[in-house]
């Protein structure tokens, strides 16, 4: 009996992965969240929160931008161009001449 027991919890931790590894890792567009060059953010951001998400991933993407007033001033695009610049960062494409 024990010997049964054993063989249905290791097939039960065996299977496990399978159903997990088929989560979606990003909220889909149309239920929220905001997203930016292909990039799924979160939810919940201000005005100045997307504007520094936006300049971070342009920056990350090889042409600089940012607003310097805002960014020394604005807590919510200092962090958003943080942001913006780190998840972004796998965007920037280097050509070979």
């Amino acid at each position: 009996m024990s010997y049964i027991k054993t063989i249905k919890t290791i097939l039960l931790i065996g299977t496990v992965p399978f159903f997990t590894a088929c989560a979606p890792n990003q909220v889909p567009e149309n239920e929220g969240g905001y997203y930016y060059s292909g990039v799924y953010f979160g939810t919940g951001f201000s005005l100045n929160y997307k504007k520094g998400i936006q300049d971070g991933c342009t920056t990350a993407k090889g042409t600089y931008k940012k607003s310097h007033w805002l960014f020394k001033n604005n807590n919510d695009y200092n962090n958003g161009w943080f942001l913006g610049r780190n998840r972004c960062k796998h965007l920037l494409v280097i050509e070979d001449e």
